[in-house]
């Protein structure tokens, strides 16, 4: 299971830069960059939810998932 983030479609569609961003939500840049690149293991829905007010949007809009290799993954 792929959970992929798309930080970077929503800061482009509002031509946002991402320390502009990181310092309206209250996280480093370095915190928004490893969560936009898709290292992040978990986010707080605190900092999801700061993310839509910010850039005006719904967790749909920021994240989505994929399937891993179809004929190689099995549901746990």
């Amino acid at each position: 299971m792929a959970i992929l983030v798309d930080i970077d479609v929503m800061l482009a569609r509002r031509k946002m830069a991402v320390g502009t961003l990181a310092e309206h939500i209250g996280i480093t840049p370095a915190n928004l960059a490893v969560l936009k690149n898709g290292r992040a293991k978990a986010v707080r829905f605190t900092t999801l939810a700061a993310l839509c007010e910010v850039l005006e949007c719904q967790p749909g809009d920021l994240l989505r998932w994929e399937p891993d290799d179809a004929a190689g993954t099995s549901v746990r």
